[in-house]
């Protein structure tokens, strides 16, 4: 591939996108170029404060762009489904799913349902979300589910699907955090699988963003220790790349007419910690069909939604 940006995205006029997380980091950055490049943009997002900021923002950059904030939950799947309800009753077309809210790195707690919040966030959150706007995606030509993945799912020694939510296993954030970025990846290939069985023309692509300058690796500033913070602080300036060029792969994943489904797009740089949007390649057992088979049974049993 050329050494692709931002400016080289196809103009999206009439076309309708729905990014998660999008008051801050990646999610901001991702917001703001759908949105300049013509998109209609919704903006999920947890925190409504948060949230206006972020839209006066993406109006600041684009002042022609039409943005919205929309209240989303990742961690209350009763927020999920209000989500849903409230943007299909508004909306009749969703071209483009940015799966892209995470936490990282948090100590052990439970989401509204019950679920490890790291693993309810990341996947069951969003696995609910997309199979609650699959409808309005299939009535959409050629839209596309973009699922926000990361390098960290070569960290971890494999996911547990015996112990999805930590419950007999001593708890580590680091590996609950790469567990459940392996089950994004696993989701997002049994995805496309799926959609392809059932003859849908809406494709499943993943991306992630090397290592990027976010807040995400703070976890809960409130739970964080100084030095760590201070730590995440030095390693941003020293090491990692902004935002705005991490959020290249999910862009480059929602947008470009080359993309394919079951494609997986990352930095083409020093072991995908920066650079330019390219495919990638993934540990084994994320593209193994039969766990894939199976996160995806357990995320309809646990979730109570099952799609596909």
């Amino acid at each position: 591939m050329a050494k692709w940006t931002a400016k080289d995205i196809p103009a999206l006029a009439g076309k309708r996108a729905v990014v998660t997380g999008a008051n801050s980091g990646l999610g901001l950055e991702t917001a703001a170029e759908l949105a300049r490049a013509g998109a209609d943009v919704v903006m999920a997002c947890r925190d409504p404060g948060r949230a206006s900021a972020a839209v006066a923002e993406v109006q600041r950059r684009a002042p022609d762009s039409r943005v919205e904030a929309m209240a989303l939950d990742l961690a209350d799947l009763s927020s999920v489904r209000a989500f849903a309800e409230g943007y299909m009753a508004k909306h009749a077309r969703l071209d483009m799913l940015c799966n892209n809210a995470g936490v990282m790195h948090l100590p052990y707690q439970k989401t509204r349902d019950g679920f490890e919040m790291q693993v309810g966030t990341n996947h069951l959150g969003h696995f609910v979300l997309t199979g609650l706007l699959l409808d309005t995606l299939k009535a959409t030509p050629k839209a596309r589910i973009v699922t926000v993945a990361s390098i960290a799912h070569r960290a971890t020694k494999g996911i547990d699907l015996d112990d999805l939510n930590w419950e007999r296993r001593p708890y580590s954030p680091a590996d609950s955090y790469g567990k459940s970025k392996l089950a994004n990846l696993m989701f997002h290939f049994e995805l496309q699988r799926r959609l392809e069985k059932a003859g849908s023309d809406v494709l499943a692509v993943a991306a992630h963003p090397g290592y990027s300058a976010t807040n995400i690796g703070f976890g809960l500033k409130d739970k964080t220790p100084l030095w760590k913070r201070w730590a995440m602080n030095i390693g941003n300036a020293l090491f990692a790349q902004p935002a705005s060029k991490g959020a290249l792969p999910t862009l480059y994943a929602a947008t470009m007419p080359d993309i394919v489904g079951g494609d997986y797009i990352g930095p083409d740089g020093f072991i995908e910690f920066m650079g330019h949007p390219t495919r990638v390649g993934s540990r084994p057992e994320a593209r193994d069909p039969q766990l894939g088979q199976r996160l995806w049974q357990l995320s309809e049993q646990l979730t109570g939604l099952s799609y596909l």
